[in-house]
């Protein structure tokens, strides 16, 4: 959101997978940066949930169009910058959705690696389609990741502003029963395995 993404105060924001352990955190991030955040979300609690967090509105992906619900709630304006873990068919209509001078932060791809681009948005929008993971950056990337983390992010949990969403934890010995909750996509937040 801050390094690749450029989120500041007065952007409009919008978070796939506002549930999830990244998108709750995001959410929180975003709103305590002054944005205005907006989230999809795969049903009603986990909708409601998002709001909790400081979503202005959660959008169910099931019952509503993303782009739809965005062009509607921005007067045509369009978002600042979104956080896309879905990639695939998301990135044509987040691009779509996209403001002027909008950014695209792909950071993972659970929709797929491959999508379709219209050049044409990316150029008279003037958007900027960008990836990010920590996997493959160097020892002195990720050390500069975790100063900004620290600078940027490390206040606001200190204060009580942020904070991780914690939905179960299991014994490492039941890491299986782990993976089962989150291969039903029923949890809000983080599944942690304790030691």
């Amino acid at each position: 959101l801050l390094d690749r993404g450029r989120c500041r105060a007065g952007d409009t924001v919008l978070i796939h997978g506002g549930s999830s352990g990244i998108g709750t955190t995001a959410i929180q991030l975003a709103a305590a940066w002054g944005a205005r955040v907006f989230a999809t979300a795969g049903s009603a609690d986990k909708v409601r949930a998002c709001e909790k967090l400081g979503a202005v509105r959660g959008i169910n992906y099931h019952e509503e169009d993303f782009v739809e619900v965005l062009r509607a709630a921005t007067g045509g304006a369009g978002v600042d910058v979104t956080l896309d873990m879905v990639a695939g068919s998301y990135v044509a209509r987040n691009l779509e959705i996209a403001a002027l001078e909008g950014r695209v932060v792909v950071i993972s791809l659970l929709g797929g690696a491959r999508a379709e681009v219209n050049m044409g948005l990316i150029l008279t929008k003037r958007l900027t389609l960008t990836g990010s993971t920590l996997r493959s950056r160097t020892v002195a990337q990720k050390a500069a990741v975790a100063a900004a983390v620290r600078q940027n992010v490390w206040p606001l949990l200190a204060a009580g502003r942020v904070r991780p969403i914690i939905h179960a934890t299991f014994p490492l010995a039941e890491a299986a029963a782990a993976h089962r909750l989150m291969e039903t996509s029923n949890h809000i937040g983080k599944i942690v395995l304790t030691l």
